[in-house]
């Protein structure tokens, strides 16, 4: 199973991350994600064996649980890329209201996951949710274009729930399934 943890967009705000999307439909090289499946990710596991699948879940409750973070409002707002505006292979939204919260989930899910032999990248964390990734270079003018003039506002959400999820991934691309949800 290929899994991560992830806090989920509810489904009232597709429509408004796929109009974001939308600027993006004419720009060469990009791909955008399934604006119905959209979520941040909190730590990518890859691939576990199904046998591992309840540790990992009482992994994912304890730590939230250890986080401390009650049921909060997330605001999803501004443009973003990565790994840099002059090389793009990921543009996303990012937070306002919600972003200090997402971390500490993160701080805290992370090290818990490392204490079962997951390991994950060095890298700073920056809550976000992906809205497209990008193939090659030719669109990278208007991306840079794009990210200066627009500051979207996505829309607000309660985030109430932790997810492990799973990602199967299709000819269309991975779908998403909620293995388990962990409240806040």
């Amino acid at each position: 199973m290929r899994l991560f943890v992830s806090v989920d967009l509810p489904d009232a705000l597709a429509d408004e991350v796929a109009a974001v999307q939308s600027w993006f439909d004419d720009v060469p090289g990009v791909r955008t994600t399934d604006p119905t499946q959209a979520h941040v990710t909190l730590a990518f596991l890859g691939d576990v064996d199904e046998t591992r699948v309840p540790a990992v879940e009482d992994t994912l409750r304890d730590a939230v649980g250890e986080a401390g973070v009650a049921p909060f409002e997330a605001t999803v707002v501004g443009l973003g890329v990565f790994p840099s505006e002059d090389y793009v292979t990921v543009v996303w939204v990012g937070f306002d209201d919600g972003r200090e919260e997402l971390t500490a989930l993160h701080r805290a899910v992370r090290p818990a996951l490392e204490g079962l032999g997951f390991e994950f990248e060095d890298r700073a964390f920056t809550p976000h949710v992906t809205v497209a990734r990008v193939d090659h270079g030719g669109g990278k003018a208007e991306i840079q274009r794009l990210l200066a003039e627009r500051n979207p506002t996505v829309g607000t959400f309660r985030a109430s729930e932790v997810c492990l999820t799973e990602s199967v991934l299709g000819g269309d691309g991975p779908t998403y399934e909620t293995v388990a949800a962990v409240g806040l």
